[in-house]
């Protein structure tokens, strides 16, 4: 775990754009590709920071472009450390509190990384188990994932987190709502010790306070 940001501004200088925030070559390509031009102040805020390799708690409503401000620091990163994989393992965790909204996020981390060699993974519950156990037993860089199956998964040795680097959490406060608050704090334990933690909810309830206070 790193230092916490408070998602200040910073100068960037002659840059513009997503350049300006530090995101690169092919992913800029890809970023502006997806129609991604002008970086929404979540994003503006939360990249810089994530590239630094800090911890990151923002406060941020569903449409706000959260799902790009977390997935290019990430993508970035990954990119970077090319496609060895490890078996039953994932470079990135990203929870989400419902299938809808995992399914969203993956097809948005597609969009932005769009020729690169990234792979990704759903885990949800309501679908086939094998199949999920199938997609990541090779390995995956970016798994998305619902709390409850993906706590089956590893509970039976199909999935190891100990090498995952990167984790967020989004839309704490619905992971909250929903019961999961307890399977978020085992997932994350089960994560790497030096793990660079990122965690959105559209409200700030006690509860997600005292969450952000033990993971950040």
């Amino acid at each position: 775990m790193t230092n916490e940001n408070t998602l200040a501004g910073k100068d960037t200088g002659e840059l513009s754009g997503f350049a300006a925030l530090g995101i690169t070559g092919a992913l800029l390509k890809a970023t502006h590709g997806a129609g991604f031009t002008d970086p929404k102040p979540i994003q503006a805020q939360a990249i810089p920071p994530q590239l630094e390799g800090r911890d990151i708690f923002g406060i941020a409503q569903t449409g706000s472009g959260k799902t790009a401000a977390f997935a290019l620091p990430i993508l970035s990163k990954i990119i970077a450390l090319g496609t060895k994989r490890r078996p039953k393992t994932a470079r990135a965790l990203i929870l989400a509190p419902t299938r809808e909204l995992a399914v969203q996020i993956e097809d948005t981390i597609k969009i932005l990384a769009k020729g690169a060699h990234v792979s990704t993974a759903l885990v949800l519950g309501g679908v086939s188990r094998f199949s999920q156990v199938k997609k990541v037993a090779p390995g995956v860089d970016i798994l998305i994932a619902t709390p409850g199956r993906l706590t089956d998964l590893v509970r039976e040795g199909d999935l190891v987190l100990a090498d995952t680097k990167w984790l967020v959490l989004d839309e704490g406060d619905r992971m909250l709502d929903m019961g999961f608050i307890n399977d978020v704090k085992r997932i994350a334990r089960a994560t790497a010790p030096d793990r660079q933690t990122v965690l959105f909810s559209a409200t700030l309830p006690n509860e997600i306070a005292e969450l952000a206070k033990g993971l950040l």
